[in-house]
């Protein structure tokens, strides 16, 4: 009976530790992403850069997002979770250790030590309640740039017309090129036309942001 709760006890020390090995995150290198991001300068490192698919809006900014949201999102589009054709060809092209470099560097790119905090701003009239019959600050929290989990994103700031598109793609079904799949972000859209999230957008876009458009060397 001992022999036989000694070796259970093994085993199950020898499944925890591997189940902690695997658990541990990949942990980003700044340097090593910056010569990583060629594929991503194109687009995101020029200011008020449109994309044509499915729609014209303003890519994303991504430097001062969080690295593991820039992760999170990354899988996404390599999973098929967000499809996005160039996006998700960019996705294959990485392994985890090239994702969190790159998401490190964006991170900290354009950060400055020191810089003052914004403000908190107070929604009014039909953004206050808008926002509020989408719970969205449950998530992406205070100002919507502290996100709860840091695999949401900072969307206070981020481009107005950028939101919209990525608000209505979580309503988009049945498209092989084109929408999220995100259970969470799908009902939540859902609940809104169209009009509210547009007004939604422009809002959050209002706000005070630590997001922004680095440009680089080439194309400054």
């Amino acid at each position: 009976m001992k022999k036989l709760f000694l070796s259970m006890s093994v085993l199950l020390v020898a499944c925890v530790t591997a189940f902690s090995v695997n658990a541990q995150e990949v942990k980003g290198d700044i340097k090593a992403g910056e010569k990583k991001v060629a594929m991503c300068i194109g687009c995101h490192g020029i200011k008020g850069y449109q994309a044509s698919f499915p729609e014209i809006y303003k890519v994303p900014m991504i430097s001062g997002q969080g690295a593991k949201y820039i992760v999170s999102a990354l899988n996404a589009y390599k999973k098929g979770d967000r499809k996005h054709p160039t996006m998700r060809g960019i996705a294959d092209s990485l392994n985890d250790q090239d994702m969190a470099d790159v998401a490190a560097y964006y991170e900290a790119n354009g950060k400055v030590e020191g810089a003052p905090v914004a403000g908190k701003a107070e929604a009014t009239g039909k953004a206050a309640e808008l926002l509020t019959k989408g719970a969205c600050v449950s998530c992406h929290g205070d100002n919507f740039a502290k996100p709860i989990d840091p695999t949401y994103p900072k969307i206070a700031g981020q481009h107005a017309d950028y939101l919209f598109v990525a608000l209505k793609s979580y309503k988009t079904e049945g498209n092989a090129t084109w929408g999220r799949s995100n259970g969470v972000m799908a009902g939540i859209a859902k609940q809104f036309s169209n009009a509210e999230l547009k007004e939604l957008a422009n809002y959050v876009h209002s706000l005070p942001t630590e997001l922004k458009t680095v440009p680089q060397n080439k194309f400054k």
